[in-house]
Parts: structure tokens; sequence; C-alpha cells
């Protein structure tokens, strides 16, 4: 198996390098989302992103290093956004309802429709035949939920005692029958998405309000 190699490399080189990784990681992306894992080959990505077989062994080592790249940068992306909804709709000085109403519309409509968000489902659903991010990457959206419903508690805003367990009752009532609704539903609207929404949010506060 080839190894990425480390060098020394002057500032000039370095932006070089740096620029063909990102043309090896936007080609790989796109050939993993349109053709799969199986079927997407080091040639063809290479052929793709204008840099030679050699080069992508350079960097990436292999084809399972190579995804994991690719999805770990599609991970990073949702992380932002979650992370970014979290801090300004999870708010402490906010009402608890507005403000798990607000963070659920936020996640499902601004981030479900992005060409990130779709990129990251289809690469997370090749699996088991494409490699897997570590679970810690896999689960941070999910871990910072849970923090944000821990403090929750703690502030006596939510009553309960296993926040993991109450953050899952949560996207499930929410975010995950949106998603659940869209993929059988395309054309389901923005109105009927927040039915959804309100409906969970005002489930789960009656069990944890």
């Amino acid at each position: 198996m080839a190894t990425p190699r480390a060098t020394a490399l002057t500032p000039g080189r370095r932006l070089r390098a740096e620029a063909k990784r990102a043309a090896i990681l936007d080609a790989a992306e796109a050939l993993f989302v349109s053709d799969g894992y199986e079927l997407t080959s080091v040639d063809a990505i290479s052929a793709r992103a204008g840099v030679s077989k050699r080069t992508v062994y350079d960097h990436f080592g292999d084809k399972q290093t190579l995804f994991r790249g690719v999805l770990g940068r599609a991970n990073d992306a949702v992380v932002a956004t979650v992370r970014k909804a979290i801090d300004e709709e999870l708010a402490d000085d906010r009402d608890v309802r507005d403000a798990l109403l607000g963070f659920a519309r936020r996640v499902t409509t601004g981030m479900f429709p992005t060409s990130d968000y779709a990129t990251f489902r289809r690469l997370s659903s090749q699996a088991p035949l494409a490699p897997r991010l570590p679970e810690a990457a896999r689960d941070e959206p999910e871990r910072m939920m849970e923090e944000r419903f821990a403090k929750f508690a703690a502030d006596g805003k939510l009553r309960l005692t296993d926040p993991r367990r109450a953050m899952q009752h949560f996207v499930a009532l929410t975010m995950r029958l949106v998603l659940d609704v869209t993929d059988e539903d395309q054309a389901a609207g923005k109105a009927e998405i927040l039915e959804i929404l309100t409906d969970g949010v005002d489930v789960f506060l009656r069990a944890y309000g």
C-alpha cells in the first residue's frame, strides 16, 4: 500500500500542493457521488483532477483514505452548520419552545436542501461497501445537541435525566420525520414541514417540558 509522502515544502510548493489536494478531493467527491465508491477508480479521479495517479497516492495513500478524506470534508461542513444553528437558535436567553422550533426549522429548511448535505448523505449511504468515519466524528452533531439539552435541563428548562435519549427523541419527532416525508415527497412545502416540526416540538415538550 502506498503511503502519503511528508516532505518539507517551500511556501510556493506548499500552495501548489494544497491546490492539487483540493482538486483531488473535488474530483473524488464528484465521482464517489455520481458513480459510487466501488465503481470509482483512482485512474478516473486523477484524470478528472488533472494530476497523475502517483500524485493521488502521494497525497492520500489509497482509495479508502481518499474516500475518508472526502467524507470527512462533507462531515465537517455539516458539523459547522449544526454548531452555528445550536449557538444561534438554542440560546440560553430564548424561550425553550421557540429555541427548539427555531433550531429544527433552521436545520430542515436551511441545511437539508443544500448540496453539502446532499453530498454528505450520498457518501454516508455507501457504507458498508465504502469506509466510514470514526464514530466520534459521525456522532459530533448529536453530541453537541446532547450537551445543549443537558444545559437546558441544568437550567430547569427541560425535565430529563438522560440528555442523549431526550436528544434522540427530539430528532426522531422533528428532523428525522421531515427527512422521511421529504424523501417520499420532494414537493413537500415549507408549510407542511413547519407543521411537522411544530407538532414534534409540542409532543417533545409534553414529555420533557
